[in-house]
């Protein structure tokens, strides 16, 4: 059974939440503040951290930072903040998803159970693209031998594109699955983030190797002899 560590300051939403996700075969364990939080997840990780923004003790995105400094398990902010920029900051700070109140425990057992089928994809073995290796386990990736210095949306970028190289993959298809916002939103964020992979992989616009963009379309990793 799956690990989710719950950390919601409402009593009510939390013993409701718990209880449902328990029926729907998790394990769960709760907190009420984000210290409490944080102790449970540097005692035990776990494998999904489901994460309030308004918690009494520390401020939602300081304690999603907090959780980012200690482990890399995918973390679901679930709170009544809707504000786009509140969003985006929270993705970038490292959230895997975003979902806001109010919503069913279905709902959020239906993204539980995605994010952990995509990182169980990614952890069966190491993606070899060429010269590219990404390991997925410790989330990292290399070129022709040299580690490659990438922040978390970088190799989450590049980590989504070598599952699928070879294939286009579109500007939506990136932003609903490693930006995760589904109705559209910030084409721009993809775009510069593909630039400073780009960079990070040693090319240019004009001579690509293994990063290649369609302008309108979306972008494309192939071994540098496709």
């Amino acid at each position: 059974m799956p690990l989710v560590t719950l950390i919601e300051d409402d009593e009510a939403i939390r013993a409701t939440l718990r209880s449902s996700l328990v029926d729907l075969g998790h394990t769960v364990r709760t907190a009420s503040n984000a210290i409490e939080g944080l102790t449970h997840i540097a005692a035990d990780p776990g494998d999904v951290v489901v994460l309030d923004l308004g918690l009494p003790d520390v401020d939602g995105q300081e304690a999603l930072k907090m959780v980012r400094a200690v482990t890399g398990v995918p973390l679901i902010v679930a709170t009544a903040r809707d504000d786009e920029r509140e969003i985006v900051r929270a993705l970038d700070a490292g959230a895997d998803e975003y979902i806001v109140k109010p919503f069913s425990a279905a709902q959020l057992d239906a993204r539980i159970r995605a994010i952990l089928r995509r990182v169980k994809a990614g952890d069966d073995q190491d993606l070899v693209i060429g010269g590219l290796v990404i390991d997925h386990a410790k989330r990292a990736a290399s070129l022709d031998g040299r580690r490659l210095e990438l922040s978390r949306k970088e190799y989450e970028l590049l980590h989504y594109l070598a599952l699928r190289a070879g294939s286009v993959v579109s500007k939506r298809e990136l932003l609903t699955e490693v930006w995760q916002q589904p109705y559209g939103g910030a084409d721009r964020t993809v775009d510069v983030h593909l630039s400073w992979l780009r960079r990070k992989l040693g090319e240019t616009a004009a001579q690509p190797r293994y990063l290649r963009v369609l302008r309108g379309v979306g972008a494309q990793l192939v071994a540098p002899d496709a």
